[in-house]
């Protein structure tokens, strides 16, 4: 997750960390709505919506040996996952909630997400495929969580195009900077193809080839 410099917060730091917390907005309703279809209690809607809002920063900063974790630094995480679970509540019992806008921000918050996450561990000299997983760990570990909690196969076991998309604009965004690209070009290049290959997955059924073992 983003974590703005303390000194000298510039106008592009401020949108990427404001652009984390709607991330991190988007995958508590998504946890809140898991936690619903399941009927749980108030207490499992704030648990399943942090499990999938802040489970993969998590992961990632114990992993990476940052201390302290990037929520325990900036409690506004906390306070961004209670509004947007309790909101969802309140919100589902007078309108539906508009199922293409919630994919699309989710997409959205998976490309900042890995993108980010993918930066953290490159500003600590890990080696690039490392770099890779971090940043799709960050992206996609929060979203495993909800789904094995709600006692679902994980999204990123299936052939839906998703952790694929992460990999795949985390290494182009790799490439872009070796090449001498700016950074901020490649990460916004990066952010812009994890976003279009997982739309490409929802509304033009996109997905990767399934390994079967064939029938003797």
């Amino acid at each position: 997750m983003i974590r703005p410099a303390r000194r000298g917060i510039n106008g592009i730091t401020m949108l990427l960390y404001f652009l984390d917390l709607a991330g991190v907005a988007v995958f508590a309703v998504s946890g809140a709505l898991a936690a619903g279809r399941l009927g749980l209690d108030l207490l499992g809607v704030l648990v399943l919506a942090s499990l999938t809002a802040i489970g993969g920063g998590t992961l990632r900063d114990v992993l990476m040996n940052r201390h302290p974790v990037f929520w325990m630094a900036r409690p506004t995480y906390l306070l961004v996952i209670c509004a947007a679970a309790l909101g969802t509540v309140l919100y589902v019992q007078v309108l539906p909630i508009p199922a293409h806008a919630l994919l699309i921000a989710d997409a959205l918050g998976l490309a900042l997400f890995a993108l980010s996450g993918a930066q953290l561990a490159e500003a600590a000299r890990l080696s690039p495929i490392i770099v890779i997983l971090m940043g799709t760990m960050t992206g996609v570990a929060g979203g495993v969580m909800r789904d094995i909690c709600s006692n679902q196969i994980p999204l990123l076991l299936r052939q839906d195009i998703y952790a694929s998309a992460a990999i795949a604009g985390i290494a182009l965004y790799l490439v872009l900077k070796a090449l001498g690209l700016r950074e901020a070009w490649a990460f916004w290049i990066g952010v812009l193809v994890v976003v279009t290959l997982r739309l490409s997955a929802i509304f033009l059924g996109w997905s990767l080839p399934v390994f079967q073992i064939p029938k003797g």
